[in-house]
């Protein structure tokens, strides 16, 4: 058994990582992968020489560069059903908070809600396409993926419209205290989930990206308070479209990854 090491410079989110296994899928020689996504790293287990496994992944445009190949042992196997079990959780806790934050977004006129709750949606289409598919033929993947990420654009787009459209037209100021609110309770239960996922002591790489991304998810919550508070002190909308704009922008980038798993 051969172990290939590789730095992949822009794997920082389990879109990519998802976009690397699909794309190994198909070879037979490759027994096992193990991402390390804070240090960019892959570790690639294969019975071949690695030259095509290295074309493939440098196919992805992921600025990747082969650091060894060595002789080494199979890695033991993981508890994935305890695994499966917490991402299941912070699945639904991620799709509840995206259908309770888009539904008093609307009803409080906050586009930061609105944005937030398909912040959420995005890291429940990541989790499900990593849970869902497993044993699943790639085509099935893909389209899977294919589906998701247009949809997602979609929404993005017409998150986008709206602020552009309360931005060149008189709108009311959102309700700042629903802003504040139920972002204080997304805030939890993203807190619930990083603990959860911490709980696990996982050293395996969708553990650690799930962990990536809840954190990134906090930050947003704590954006989109803030945004409360100013709408509060200033009596403006701005604040409320300035977040909106800007986690829009990030869930179009989410898209835009996942589109690439159906490559």
């Amino acid at each position: 058994m051969k172990k290939s090491t590789f730095h992949i410079t822009k794997m920082d989110c389990p879109s990519e990582e998802q976009m690397i296994r699909m794309k190994l899928e198909p070879y037979n020689e490759v027994k096992r992968l193990l991402f390390d996504i804070p240090n960019r790293k892959l570790e690639v287990y294969h019975t071949e020489e690695v030259g095509k496994i290295h074309r493939a992944i440098s196919e992805l445009n992921l600025k990747d560069r082969l650091e060894a190949t060595e002789e080494a042992d199979m890695p033991l196997v993981a508890d994935e059903s305890h695994q499966r079990k917490i991402l299941w959780w912070v699945l639904g806790i991620n799709f509840a908070f995206f259908v309770v934050e888009m539904t008093t977004g609307w009803i409080s006129r906050s586009m930061g809600l609105v944005a937030d709750s398909l912040d959420m949606l995005a890291d429940s289409i990541v989790y499900g396409l990593s849970l869902l598919a497993v044993g699943a033929a790639i085509s099935r993947k893909k389209k899977v993926a294919r589906i998701s990420g247009y949809f997602q654009i979609g929404l993005a787009l017409l998150g986008f419209s709206e602020v552009l459209r309360r931005f060149f037209n008189e709108s009311e100021t959102p309700l700042f205290q629903w802003m504040v609110i139920i972002s204080i309770l997304a805030l939890i239960g993203n807190l619930v989930s990083l603990w959860l996922i911490n709980k696990a002591k996982s050293e395996e790489a969708h553990m650690q990206a799930s962990a990536i991304f809840t954190s990134n998810d906090i930050i947003v919550n704590g954006g989109v308070i803030l945004a409360g508070v100013l709408v509060y002190f200033l009596d403006s909308k701005w604040p409320d479209l300035a977040i909106g704009g800007i986690v829009f922008a990030f869930v179009m980038r989410g898209a835009i990854r996942i589109l690439k798993l159906a490559r």
